[in-house]
């Protein structure tokens, strides 16, 4: 399954910069607002250490990371939504995204410019979440205008569809965000298609740089980290970035801890699949059932599923081999309703 991230923030406060380390790409990160026109676009692999222990065992030709894709657009100011700066228009650029990076800045450096003149964390994120619902409320007004007219035919769906975005401009108005809106996860399906950016899951990253960690009570994951430092390490070779984060006196990176929050927040596990050919991880959600992660490989999988073959990643290791595994009886045979874990090893058998 693919997965997408948008970055959001006010201009200078390490947008880019945090995407130039998730990348090790060179996107604009100059010093004055509205330097990034078109947006950044990178695939990040997922680190998993358990990959690698997998494809020790198996010896493939090759082994294949899970990603997850970064996009950057440019800073936002307030007022925005009513046409400030550059005005909202780049937040298209994310509508489709799974989740929202919001970079917040807590850092002091006379050469770097705040477009407020001064630091406050508090302030710069609720003027970026104010924009993102002012952005969602304009989507939702003219989608109502719309439908309360068409609903008027009698149509049930049109109807419920009213019922649901008439609370929903009311809530939006008062500057509370999307996801906010309680309703059945039934109807959720209803305002899919509206690709609220406030209906998104939000992990704040505070750019911290030298300045103490603080954590805020925000409506998201928060990781603090120093977003400089980070690109720092992303550019050392992989060998030089694990000496220099036992110096720091770090267990990870905080890029990698950004990416495994990523899949926390958005309620995500990876299994794997593993032989001579090839060593692979795949996202799938949680609770989803094995015909479903067969369909992740291939939809033809998932249609003629019959049985999966399942053994979780450590048992795999600890046999020696998959032969070894078989005649310690320790692959399991499940079938339509298993439930997917992290960490399962599988081979799908289907019918073409």
């Amino acid at each position: 399954m693919s997965l997408k991230i948008g970055i959001v923030g006010l201009p200078n406060v390490g947008k880019s910069t945090l995407f130039n380390a998730l990348t090790k790409n060179k996107a604009e990160a100059s010093n004055y607002p509205f330097c990034t026109i078109d947006p950044n676009v990178g695939v990040v692999k997922v680190p998993d250490e358990r990959l690698g222990k997998l494809a020790a065992v198996s010896k493939p030709k090759k082994i294949i990371p899970t990603t997850i894709e970064f996009i950057d657009i440019a800073g936002l100011v307030s007022g925005a939504h009513k046409g400030e700066g550059l005005g909202n228009k780049f937040l298209a650029n994310i509508r489709e995204c799974d989740a929202i990076c919001e970079v917040v800045r807590n850092f002091e450096d006379e050469n770097i410019t705040h477009v407020a003149g001064k630091i406050d964390p508090e302030e710069d994120k609720e003027t970026i979440n104010i924009e993102l619902i002012m952005a969602d409320l304009a989507t939702v007004e003219k989608r109502l205008a719309k439908v309360s007219k068409e609903a008027k035919s009698g149509d049930k769906e049109l109807i419920k569809l009213k019922k649901i975005l008439e609370p929903l401009k009311v809530l939006l108005e008062s500057g509370k965000p999307a996801r906010e809106l309680e309703m059945p996860d039934d109807d959720k399906y209803l305002i899919k298609g509206l690709s609220l950016l406030s209906a998104k899951p939000v992990i704040y990253v505070l750019n911290n740089s030298d300045q103490t960690e603080i954590d805020p009570d925000w409506d998201g994951e928060l990781i603090n980290l120093d977003v400089k430092q980070e690109e720092e390490i992303a550019n050392l070779e992989e060998k030089e970035q694990k000496e220099f984060i036992k110096e720091l006196g770090l267990s990870d990176s905080g890029l990698n801890k950004l990416i495994k929050a990523s899949y926390k927040l958005l309620g995500l596990i990876t299994f794997f699949t593993t032989g001579p050919d090839e060593t692979r991880a795949w996202t799938l959600r949680v609770g989803a059932m094995a015909p479903e992660a067969a369909g992740v490989i291939h939809t033809d999988f998932e249609k003629g599923f019959i049985r999966a073959e399942v053994i979780n990643w450590e048992v795999f290791i600890k046999a020696g081999s998959e032969s070894a595994a078989r005649d310690q009886g320790l692959i399991r045979t499940e079938g339509k309703n298993y439930i997917m874990q992290d960490g399962d090893v599988c081979h799908f058998l289907f019918s073409k």
